[in-house]
Formats: structure tokens, C-alpha cells, sequence
């Protein structure tokens, strides 16, 4: 069976059962392993299937979006993951706070060799559901309404050290990024002090409003991802004060 027609016949189940294990493959295609996981490997890079641990699924088998409910410009924040998940490379550590475009970064990286971090119990789960290798869970008292964990301890006190962190607000100006849970902004807080590379992902209806508090200084902020229905006035502006700006 050659390579093509092999990789036709793998999709075409992968569809239907939207996740096969590498032994299912093996036996499915008439292969061996080596071969299996050359497949998945070259359609994983080709974004064909999701390569996860002992085998592979389907890109439209999807995360549950935390609690089931409605995404606001859905289209824009998955553009917005598939780049940023360009800045994770292989073999690093990464952060990801609260929210749904941080989920929808989770299962772009989902299956990759990263470390991924974070207190936002629905990505966590799915990325353990999905098989991910390395996932740490922040430890501290859950908070149901806000799906995440919070520490007990002295928040100077972080331990958690990362290549980048990723997370999102609800403003964006040109004196940062503005956060109004006061309280997941506190816990996220030393942890920004604590990555490499802070990178904002802000989807282009939140650029320009000034609410809550203010997060992260401009100047704190490596690069923020938002999508191009960004107002050209506002980027500009951004950019003027040195800002990093890719448009998604």
C-alpha cells in the first residue's frame, strides 16, 4: 500500500471514530509501528490529524469549551490560537491562564512535547482527557464559578517558572492589558514575573477599552496576538509605543 492511498484509507476512519490508538492503526493499515507513527507524525505536521499520546484523533474532535457556553468572536480567538502556538517550541514550558481562547491554544498544542501549565481546571481536564504527556495543575482552593484554582499560599511565593505564559484580558490600551476578576488577576500576577515572554492574546473588541485593573504594563508585554478586524488607529498607537503587534 503506498504512502498516499495509506494515509487516504487512515483519515477516512480517523473521521468516522475521530480517535484511533497506534495499535489500531497497526492493525488497521497492516503496517508496523515504525511505520504508524512515521504517518502520524507527517500528518500531524501537515495539521491533517492531531498526533496524542498512543495514537492519533481527528481535528474535528473538539475540546468542551468550559462550561458549554457561548464564545464571542469564535472565529477570530481560533485564529488567534494558531498563532500563538507558533511561539511554543517543542521542549519548553508554558503557561496558560483562564479563559476560551486559552483553551482553544490548548488543543492546538494538545499532543505536542511541551510542559503546559495552568490553574483553568476545563483546559487541564481536556488536556488529560486527550492524553497530553506533561500537564501541571496549580495547586490551591478550586473556585467553582471561575473553573480555576487559587492559592492558599503567599502569592510572592510562586514557584512556577515557564519559557512563555500566554493570557488574555478584557481591555487593551496603549498603558497595557487590563483584567476585571480582580482576584484571578492577583493569582496570575507572580506568574507573569515568572515566564521568559509574557504574550498577550486579546481578541480586537476588547483593544482600547480601559476596565478593571490594570494587569500588565505595556512595557511588561513581549507581544500581543488580536485579530485583524483591529481598529488601524489603535495598532498603530500600540505599535508606536513599541509594542510588538502580529494581527491574526
Amino acid at each position: 500500500m503506498n504512502e498516499t492511498y495509506r494515509h487516504k484509507q487512515l483519515l477516512s476512519v480517523l473521521e468516522e471514530k475521530q480517535i484511533l490508538s497506534t495499535s489500531e492503526i497497526i492493525e488497521l493499515l497492516g503496517i508496523s509501528p515504525a511505520t504508524a507513527r512515521r504517518d502520524i507524525n507527517k500528518l500531524n505536521k501537515q495539521g491533517k490529524l492531531r498526533k496524542v499520546r498512543n495514537g492519533a484523533e481527528a481535528m474535528s474532535y473538539d475540546f468542551t469549551l468550559a462550561a458549554d457556553k457561548k464564545i464571542n468572536n469564535i472565529d477570530e480567538k481560533q485564529r488567534i490560537a494558531e498563532i500563538a502556538s507558533q511561539f511554543c517550541n517543542d521542549g519548553e514550558s508554558v503557561i496558560l491562564t483562564a479563559g476560551s481562547t486559552m483553551q482553544m491554544l490548548g488543543k492546538v498544542l494538545c499532543g505536542r512535547p511541551l510542559q503546559i501549565i495552568t490553574n483553568f481546571l476545563p483546559l487541564a481536564n481536556d488536556l488529560i482527557d486527550h492524553q497530553h504527556d506533561n500537564v501541571v495543575i496549580m495547586g490551591g482552593q478550586y473556585n467553582k464559578n471561575k473553573c480555576v484554582t487559587l492559592s492558599l499560599s503567599n502569592q510572592k511565593e510562586c514557584t512556577y517558572f515557564a519559557d512563555v505564559m500566554f493570557t488574555s484580558g478584557k481591555g487593551f490600551t496603549s498603558e497595557g492589558l487590563y483584567k476585571t476578576d480582580m482576584i484571578i488577576a492577583n493569582s496570575e500576577q507572580p506568574l507573569a514575573k515568572k515566564a521568559n515572554k509574557l504574550i498577550a492574546l486579546v481578541d480586537s473588541s476588547k483593544l482600547g477599552k480601559q476596565v478593571g485593573m490594570l494587569f500588565s504594563e505595556i512595557a511588561e508585554i513581549d507581544l500581543l496576538i488580536t485579530g485583524q478586524e483591529a481598529d488601524p488607529n489603535i495598532i498603530k498607537q500600540l505599535r508606536e509605543k513599541g509594542l510588538k503587534v502580529i494581527l491574526a
